[in-house]
């Protein structure tokens, strides 16, 4: 008895050893690094954090400045009261987007358009038709043929000049598609459908060239609407004519052709690129000094030699003064400290903040921000937006980093440009360890 016993209890043993091996072999996971000891080790949502360095771009990094006048409110409007803000860290282009970076958004609508009417697809992973962007990319604008095939996309015969087949600027037109974050973390809309929160619209993209005719009654500017924005010599010269929405429609096109491509390379997307906060950008423009007027510290719009530090209107409207008749390349003059040009002068900017007088007075003062997504019903004074940095029509001024200004959402200036940001840390282009 004592033998079977012993035997009995040899065998439980054995047993149990196994189970328990067994049971270790069964949960050690075969993917690389993965740790299975029953304890929590947390898990990431992708590989290892490894975009590099937005392209030019420059950090703005987190800190507190006074947001506000920084001498007299001349006009005595009370609009922008002095407040102590706090700002995180950004990423910020260090100029205003060109013609160049804005043609090729431009460029990519148009061969998206176009590979669908020609059926240039192919299946997506998830069983969906895509566009085969490797047959969209040799499309022959020139090729009679082609054109033929794409004459949807082309200017009826009574609106052609000297019968010369051009692309219908009015036909090319972005599908915009956002979520409403801001309406969707309502209260009263926890329950509702994510659906109702996903806001899509048709948005005609290609600049108004007509501004420089428009915007100035009785003054010849026509070479520079034939020009600017199809002549290679001011590729690098600021994208004006493009109104509120086609700049937010950049953004939007800009954050899904990069996440696009960090997909196809199985890495982990990144946040949004937008246009910056009213706060962000006085807060970029003053470049890290608090109290001073101009973007590059000064009291005053010229230096110790007398040089103009800006592109506006100087005296009573002496233009060429300061090196440029109209716009300048987005890269000239200094840029202030954080690496930033032309936050003075040159084109007046677009910023994704809705423009009300007291604003100041009721905003928070951790990342302050109003913003009202417009409807078409909406009365004008909600479709306001926030403009800074004055232009080069401009007196000085209005070149202040405290000044404010606004233009409705659906109006294109030939003085009115933008610039992006996007929320990344402070070690993009460092590998993490």
């Amino acid at each position: 008895m004592k033998m079977k016993s012993l035997l009995l209890n040899l065998l439980t043993l054995t047993l149990i050893t196994f189970v328990v091996s067994s049971c270790g072999k069964l949960g050690k996971s075969k993917s690389k690094g993965a740790i299975t000891d029953g304890q929590l080790h947390g898990v990431a949502p992708g590989g290892k954090y490894n975009l590099p360095k937005p392209p030019g771009m420059v950090y703005v990094p987190q800190g507190t400045f006074h947001m506000g006048p920084s001498d007299e409110d001349i006009s005595y409007s009370f609009t922008a009261r002095n407040k102590q803000i706090s700002i995180n860290g950004f990423w910020m282009d260090a100029t205003e987007i060109t013609n160049n970076e804005y043609r090729q958004f431009m460029q990519w609508v148009r061969d998206s358009i176009a590979a669908t009417i020609l059926n240039y697809k192919k299946a997506g992973g998830d069983g969906n038709e895509i566009i085969d962007w490797k047959k969209a990319t040799t499309i022959k604008w020139s090729d009679p043929k082609t054109l033929e095939q794409l004459n949807a996309m082309i200017v009826t015969p009574d609106n052609r000049v000297f019968g010369k087949k051009e692309i219908d600027a009015e036909k090319l037109v972005y599908r915009s598609e956002i979520f409403d974050y801001k309406e969707a973390a309502k209260r009263e809309n926890s329950t509702k459908p994510r659906s109702q929160f996903i806001v899509k619209k048709d948005i005609k993209i290609y600049p108004d060239t007509l501004v420089w005719i428009r915007d100035f009654s009785y003054s010849y500017n026509e070479p520079m609407s034939k020009r600017y924005f199809s002549h290679p010599a001011f590729g690098n010269y600021p994208v004006v004519g493009v109104n509120w929405k086609q700049a937010t429609a950049f953004c939007e096109w800009r954050t899904n052709y990069l996440n696009s491509f960090l997909e196809s390379k199985k890495r982990v997307t990144e946040s949004d690129f937008r246009l910056p906060t009213e706060a962000e950008w006085e807060y970029a423009a003053r470049g890290g000094r608090s109290q001073a007027p101009y973007p590059w510290g000064g009291y005053y719009l010229r230096n110790k030699k007398g040089c103009l530090l800006a592109n506006f209107k100087p005296g009573r409207g002496n233009y060429p003064e300061d090196g440029g008749f109209y716009t300048v390349r987005a890269d000239a003059y200094w840029p202030n400290d954080f690496g930033l040009y032309n936050m003075a002068g040159n084109v007046a900017e677009w910023t994704s903040s809705l423009y009300y007088e007291g604003a100041y007075n009721f905003q928070h003062d951790m990342n302050p921000d109003i913003r009202w997504n417009a409807k078409e019903s909406d009365p004008p004074r909600m479709k306001r937006k926030v403009i800074r940095g004055g232009s080069w029509k401009d007196v000085g001024y209005f070149l202040q980093t405290s000044a404010r200004n606004y233009e409705y959402m659906d109006t294109a200036k030939s003085y009115i440009g933008f610039r992006c940001v996007i929320d990344l840390p402070p070690t993009a282009g460092k590998k993490n360890k």
